[in-house]
């Protein structure tokens, strides 16, 4: 079997658009971790519970690992989107954990704890963390929070989840403090959304940095948040500049 034919035959796991999916080759890589980065409430939690909704209607189950929404906060932003998590959580396949990424970071090396023990009682194949910028609070070293992050990656895959990791970074591989960011380097795929000033208007802007194992689309897409999720539009044409947030024409 070839390398190309081993990649074609991976499973994969919608989320939960089909145009989405075909930005990162059909779909997220079964098993694997994503980032998903961008600046506050340009739909990254939007992204994730689109992905865990997707699952569900398939019948796999879904986790939304909260550090600072309440799941009642989450609950009534889901509705406006045309999502009742209550009903899904009742239905046995969806959960929220509201917790702290002390507890969730012990929780994870400590296979005998409660909230470990609810974890494999739902069995959730699908996983959101939302959002890792809150494990950067528990340490100044860049090389333990490199560990921190590569112990968060592997403990999700051991027990066999696909998930997705919100962050915070405005730009996606900013120096701080005279280190570059090492969580998208840790990660199998990340995915940037972005705001961009277009012509004195703001827009939303999409793309794939990165992808291990897979193909991806290079283009960089309008999209819009609307009930269902996020619907992508037309990709961005004849300017440069996009991804730094301010745009102009080529030419």
């Amino acid at each position: 079997m070839t390398i190309q034919n081993s990649i074609r035959e991976r499973a994969r796991l919608s989320l939960g658009n089909k145009e989405l999916d075909e930005m990162v080759g059909g779909g997220l890589l079964k098993g694997t971790a994503n980032l998903v980065t961008g600046a506050p409430g340009v739909g990254k939690t939007t992204l994730g519970l689109q992905f865990l909704i997707s699952g569900v209607e398939t019948g796999q189950a879904g986790l939304l690992v909260s550090f600072e929404e309440f799941p009642s906060s989450l609950h009534r932003d889901a509705l406006q989107l045309g999502w009742d998590l209550k009903a899904l959580e009742k239905e046995g396949l969806f959960k929220i954990i509201f917790t702290s990424p002390e507890v969730f970071l012990g929780s994870l090396k400590s296979p005998g704890s409660p909230l470990t023990d609810t974890l494999r009682a739902l069995s959730p194949e699908r996983v959101v963390i939302d959002s890792t910028a809150h494990f950067q609070r528990l340490t100044n070293d860049p090389y333990e929070l490199r560990d921190i992050y590569n112990t968060l990656v592997n403990a999700l895959k051991r027990e066999g989840m696909t998930s997705i990791l919100l962050d915070e970074a405005v730009n996606l591989l900013a120096v701080q403090e005279g280190r570059m960011a090492s969580l998208p380097f840790v990660v199998d795929t990340v995915i940037l959304l972005r705001y961009v000033e277009v012509d004195s208007a703001i827009q939303r802007a999409i793309a794939v940095m990165k992808m291990r194992g897979s193909a991806h689309q290079k283009e960089i897409r309008r999209y819009q948040i609307q009930k269902g999720g996020i619907k992508l539009g037309e990709p961005f044409t004849g300017r440069e500049g996009i991804l730094s947030g301010m745009t102009h024409r080529i030419g």
